[in-house]
C-alpha cells in the first residue's frame, strides 16, 4: 500500500502585514535610514505599501528587494517585480534597462540590509521584545523550547521561533525552517509585540546566520551548544561552519550576553571577540553555571546545582547541559534561583527529543531527532548510562537526502559502536535515492562489524523489523526524523511518524 500524501497543516496568514495596524504605509526613507546608499534615483519620500524580496508575492505598492540567495539571485526578476507592481527596487547591480517611474537605491549588500529594512517596515519589533538567540549543532530546538516553557510558566507571554513550531503567545505555526527569511521572522515578532509578548526564544542556524537572515534583531543574548560535523555541504569546511556560529557572537551588543558551553572545545571561541557579557555553563568544568549528574534513570535524572539537588524528567548527560542552559539564560534575564529550580523539576522532554516509549511487554523505544554523528553517539551514551547491563540497544537510523554527504558514514560508524543491532533505512531521502544513501553510510561500517547490520529501506519495515528482534527489556533507538510526521521522497510529503508507527507496533493505540 503506497503512503498516504501529508495532509496541508495551517499555514501562517499570507501578507497579514496588508491588514495589521503596525505596518500599513511606510516612507522609503525610514526603511533605508542608516543604510549607506552607492546611488539613487527618483523619489526616496514615496510610500511604500509592502517589503518583498519574493518577485511572485509582489504587490502594487511593494518596495523590491533584490537579494542574491545561495541558489537564486533575485537581481534576474527584477522586470517580474517591476511588472506586478513594485514602486521601488533596492539591488546591488542596476539593470541595463530601468524605468523612470520606479525608484532605483543601490547598495553593497542586499542581503545584509534586507532585514534591517524589514525590522524598520514592522516598527523594530525586537527593540520591543528580549530576544534570545540559540545556536550550535545539537540541542537548539530543546532549549529555546524549553526557555520559551520555562517563561510561559512563570506568566509571561512569550514567543518562539524553533525548528518545531512558530508561537506566538499560545497561537502556533507549523514551522517552515529552524530560522525563516528575515521577513517572516521580523512578521512573527511583530505579531508577538501584538500580542503582548514579552520574550521572543529562537534557534539561530549557521545558514541563517551566514545568509544575514539575522540582520536587523537587537538581541538581549545568545546562547552556544556546542558545534560538530554537519552541514559541510553548504559551508564545505569546518572552519567555515565554526565561523559562521561565532559571527553571531561577535555581533552581539554590550547590552547582550553571550552564553556558551565551556565543555565544548569550541564553546570560548564563540567569545573570544564578543562585546557581550561573557557566561559560561559546564557539568565538568568551572563555569558561572555549574551542575553535576547523580542518577541517571529512563524516567529522568538527579542533578546537582550549585549544592542544591534537582530531579528532573530527563535523561542523558547532553540534556543535563541543555537544561544548564535553560537555567544560565533565565538567571541572566532576571528570573529568582528559586523559580528556575523549582520549574527544572516541573519541564518535560520536547517531542521527539529523547522520547520514550513503552509496550506492554516491557520493551523501550527512544524517538530522537539525532541526525549528526555526535548527536547518535550521544544520544546512545545517554541510553547506555541508564542500561543494567543485559538489554539489548537496537538501533534505527537514516541520512536525508540532498544533504551533507559526508555525515553519512560516520553516522553509521557512531550507531554500530554503541549498539547490539543497527537497521540502516531511509530517512527524508528527497530527491536521491534510497539505496544510494544507505551504501554510503554502509561504508562506515567495517568488516567484523557487518554482521550486526541490515539495511532495510522502508522505514516502516525497518522500525518492525527492530520490534520484532527485541525481547522484553531491550531499548529499540528510532533516530533522525523525532517530531517530524512526514517522509519527503521525490518532492512529495507522505504521512509518517516514528511515534505513530512504534505505538502502532507495541499495541499501544
Amino acid at each position: 500500500m503506497p503512503p498516504k500524501k501529508l495532509q496541508k497543516k495551517r499555514k501562517m496568514p499570507k501578507s497579514n502585514y496588508r491588514n495589521t495596524k503596525i505596518a500599513v504605509m511606510k516612507v522609503l526613507t525610514d526603511l533605508i535610514n542608516g543604510i549607506e546608499l552607492l546611488e539613487s534615483r527618483g523619489d526616496l519620500s514615496i510610500l511604500i505599501r509592502g517589503i518583498q524580496f519574493d518577485s511572485r508575492k509582489v504587490e502594487a505598492g511593494d518596495l523590491f528587494v533584490a537579494v542574491k540567495g545561495s541558489h537564486v539571485d533575485g537581481h534576474q526578476y527584477i522586470s517580474k517585480a517591476i511588472e506586478k507592481g513594485a514602486v521601488v527596487v533596492v539591488c546591488e547591480e542596476i539593470p541595463a534597462e530601468f524605468p523612470d517611474n520606479v525608484v532605483l537605491v543601490r547598495i553593497n549588500n542586499t542581503q545584509a540590509a534586507f532585514g534591517k529594512m524589514a525590522s524598520a517596515f514592522y516598527n523594530h519589533p525586537s527593540a520591543n521584545l528580549k530576544v534570545v538567540g540559540v545556536t550550535g549543532t545539537n540541542g537548539k530546538t530543546t532549549i529555546a523550547s524549553l526557555l520559551y516553557k520555562t517563561f510561559s510558566l512563570l506568566g509571561f507571554k512569550v514567543g518562539l521561533i524553533s525548528t518545531i513550531k512558530y508561537y506566538v503567545g499560545t497561537e502556533e505555526f507549523p514551522a517552515t525552517h529552524t530560522t525563516p527569511d528575515a521577513l517572516q521572522i521580523q512578521e512573527l515578532m511583530a505579531w508577538m509585540v501584538e500580542a503582548g509578548c514579552e520574550y521572543c526564544f529562537m534557534e539561530v542556524s549557521s545558514h541563517a546566520i551566514d545568509q544575514d537572515r539575522i540582520s536587523g534583531i537587537e538581541f538581549d543574548g545568545g546562547i552556544f551548544t556546542n558545534l560538530t560535523h554537519d552541514h559541510l555541504d553548504y559551508h564545505l569546511t569546518f572552519a567555515e561552519y565554526l565561523k559562521a556560529k561565532k559571527k553571531f557572537f561577535d555581533q552581539l551588543p554590550e547590552t547582550a550576553f553571550a552564553l556558551t558551553n565551556a565543555d565544548d572545545k569550541n564553546g570560548m571561541v564563540m567569545l573570544q571577540n564578543t562585546k557581550a557579557a561573557k557566561q559560561t555553563y559546564s557539568l565538568r568544568t568551572l563555569a558561572n553555571f555549574n551542575c553535576k549528574v547523580i542518577e541517571k534513570h529512563f524516567d529522568g535524572m538527579l542533578l546537582n546545582i550549585d549544592g542544591q539537588e534537582v530531579w528532573t524528567h530527563f535523561t542523558g548527560v547532553f540534556n543535563a547541559s541543555n537544561l544548564m542552559a535553560v537555567m544560565g539564560a533565565a538567571l541572566l534575564l532576571g528570573v529568582e534561583r528559586e523559580d528556575i529550580l523549582r520549574i527544572l523539576s516541573e519541564l518535560r522532554p520536547v517531542s521527539g527529543r529523547f522520547e520514550i516509549l513503552r509496550s506492554a511487554d516491557g520493551k523501550y523505544a527512544v524517538v530522537d531527532y539525532a541526525h549528526t554523528p555526535d548527536a547518535i553517539q550521544n544520544v546512545l551514551s545517554g541510553i547506555a548510562e541508564i542500561r543494567s547491563g543485559n538489554e539489548q540497544i537496537i538501533t534505527v537510523v537514516g541520512a536525508g537526502g540532498d544533504r551533507d554527504k559526508t555525515k553519512r558514514p560516520e553516522m553509521a560508524k557512531e550507531a554500530v559502536k554503541q549498539s547490539d543491532k543497527v537497521i540502516l533505512t531511509s530517512d527524508n531521502p528527497r530527491s536521491e535515492e534510497p539505496e544510494q544513501i544507505l551504501a554510503d553510510m554502509e561504508a562506515g561500517i567495517e568488516m567484523h562489524q557487518k554482521h550486526k547490520v541490515l539495511s532495510i529501506v522502508n522505514r516502516r519495515e525497518a522500525i518492525k523489523t527492530a520490534c520484532m528482534l527485541a525481547k522484553p527489556g531491550d531499548i529499540i533507538l528510532v533516530a533522525g526524523k523525532g517530531h517530524e510526521d512526514y517522509q519527503e521522497i521525490k518532492g512529495v510529503k507522505y504521512h509518517f511518524d516514528d511515534k505513530e508507527v512504534i505505538n502502532e507496533l507495541f499495541g499501544n493505540n
